[in-house]
């Protein structure tokens, strides 16, 4: 039977315990003799390595010093070398020096023999100088014994002998200029109107093409009075609605059978009657029917404004013209002066500006353009305020047209002083164009009030006898008094009226002032 021995707490602890301390103690020690030996090793190393140092320490200075000598004798090598190129460098410099400095004594030798040379001659002038003097002297002597015994011959001292000759001289040749001027000025006027006349006919004829003169309509017929109170509407709504949709005033009158459209804008007045006449053709009028007619009106009517504008740019030849310039030609179609449809009055320009210019060998093209798009401002005159000129060169400028086209414009009415060839041909063609019969047609009333003005602004004007007003209207024959007014007023009264009439009255094409000065001598034989 084997019985377990029961080994108490302090019986286990204590071997345990012990056996710890003799670990820990054994590690000590263990570390500390490592140290020591490693120690020791360390040493004997720093000694080798120490005896190594002084070793590459004692090679180094060795190196260096050879180094250092070597360095030495580069250096002195360097510096001989270098002294000898400075030497030689020396030398050349000398030697050109030398060389410069002999040129040098060789020119001054040549420059002190011409100096010599020069005094020679100065000395040989200075003779002849008083040579000359004491033979000029001479002849003065001699000339002025002359002339005391001409005088003396004569009877006249020489300044009198020289303005009578002067003036003898001075008064045929003035006689023989006017005879000249007043020929050559005679052959210069009978030749340019000569060739005015030509170009012109030539223009004129090479369009013989008919020209229609039409005035936009500005009264709607209808088929009967009944058709006034539709129109109307109950207490005035249609025609309220007419107006103010197309802004055309609507006149209902005692007119039978019509209504007449009133407004500054023709393209409005056009719309308008567009929008009447569908109106009356279906019968429905109310406000509703009314915007719908008036929206096709003015649809139609933007159409016929790009047709007819397209139209102009054919018709004329003219290419690269922006739209919107095309649909302001357009507009003109529906505008008119003094009877005349501009927009054919345009063209008509236009294709006279461009004979014109082929006649007098100048660029046709931009002559054409010019005067297609001369009267363009006239488009936007309702819109705009100013003349139809300056509006006209607003627009120009705005879409990049050239110089001489801008300037045509401007000068067309003589707002400024035309200064190009193509500007005096647009001018001459709008004359030409408005000139021509049957072209505009002018109200009988204003026309005779216009005519009275004429002769009254003529009068009104000191050493004015009496004013005539003749070609229709389109010149003034102007008698003054003689006694009052000199060749050289003329012109300035000439002048004046002209600014005068241009700034009072208005008028087709251009006015004529004719100056006219009489002298009249009477005598009576006895």
């Amino acid at each position: 039977m084997v019985y377990p021995i029961a080994l108490s707490a302090g019986q286990i602890i204590i071997p345990l315990v012990a056996a710890l301390v003799t670990l820990v103690i054994g590690s000590v020690v263990g570390f500390f003799g490592g140290i020591q030996y490693r120690k020791k090793i360390a040493e004997a190393e720093i000694g080798s390595a120490e005896q190594e140092a002084a070793k590459i320490r004692e090679e180094g200075g060795r190196v260096a010093e050879t180094l250092k000598k070597e360095a030495l004798l580069e250096a002195k090598e360097e510096i001989v070398r270098q002294n000898r190129e400075f030497e030689k460098e020396v030398r050349d410099r000398r030697s050109e020096l030398t060389r410069l400095e002999n040129r040098c004594v060789t020119r001054e030798e040549q420059l002190d023999r011409k100096l010599e040379q020069l005094e020679h001659k100065d000395q040989q002038l200075d003779r002849k100088l008083k040579e000359n003097d004491k033979i000029r002297q001479d002849l003065e002597a001699l000339k002025a014994e002359r002339l005391q015994k001409l005088e003396t011959i004569a009877g006249y001292t020489a300044e009198q002998a020289k303005a009578e000759i002067v003036s003898e001289i001075e008064e045929e040749a003035r006689h023989d200029a006017a005879e000249r001027l007043v020929e050559i000025e005679r052959a210069l006027k009978e030749d340019a109107d000569d060739k005015a006349k030509n170009i012109m006919s030539l223009a004129i004829a090479r369009l013989a093409s008919d020209h229609v003169s039409e005035a936009t309509v500005s009264v709607v017929p209808l088929p009967n009075d009944d058709m006034k109170g539709r129109i109307i509407g109950r207490e005035g709504r249609n025609i309220r609605t007419v107006e103010t949709l197309t802004g055309v005033d609507l006149i209902i009158d005692d007119t039978p059978e019509a209504i007449t459209l009133s407004s500054f804008d023709p393209v409005r007045r056009e719309v308008a009657r567009l929008a009447l006449e569908k109106l009356i053709a279906d019968g429905r009028i109310h406000p509703t029917r009314i915007e719908e007619m008036v929206e096709k009106a003015k649809k139609e009517v933007e159409v016929s404004i790009k047709q007819a504008g397209d139209r102009a740019t054919f018709e004329t030849g003219i290419h690269g013209i922006p739209q919107d310039l095309v649909r302001l030609l357009g507009r003109l179609r529906y505008r008119t002066s003094y009877g005349q449809n501009v927009l054919d009055h345009s063209i008509e320009v236009s294709l006279l500006s461009g004979m014109l210019a082929d006649e007098l060998g100048v660029d046709s093209t931009v002559a054409k353009r010019a005067g297609l798009l001369h009267d363009i401002g006239k488009a936007l005159t309702h819109e705009t305020e100013g003349s139809h000129v300056h509006i006209g060169v607003d627009v120009a400028k705005k879409y990049k047209e050239s110089r001489d086209v801008v300037h045509a414009i401007e000068a067309h009415h003589g707002d400024v002083e035309p200064k190009t060839v193509i500007a005096l041909i647009v001018k001459a063609a709008d004359a030409i164009s408005a000139a021509r019969p049957g072209a505009r047609r002018e109200n009988l009333e204003n026309y005779i009030k216009r005519l009275q003005k004429l002769e009254e602004i003529a009068n009104s004007f000191p050493g004015v006898d009496s004013s005539f007003a003749i070609q229709a209207g389109r010149e003034i024959r102007i008698l003054v008094k003689p006694e009052m007014v000199s060749d050289q007023d003329m012109l300035a009264i000439a002048r004046d009226i002209v600014k005068q009439i241009e700034s009072e009255l208005k008028y087709p094409g251009q006015i004529k002032v004719h100056v006219v000065r009489e002298s009249r001598v009477v005598d009576y034989a006895k």
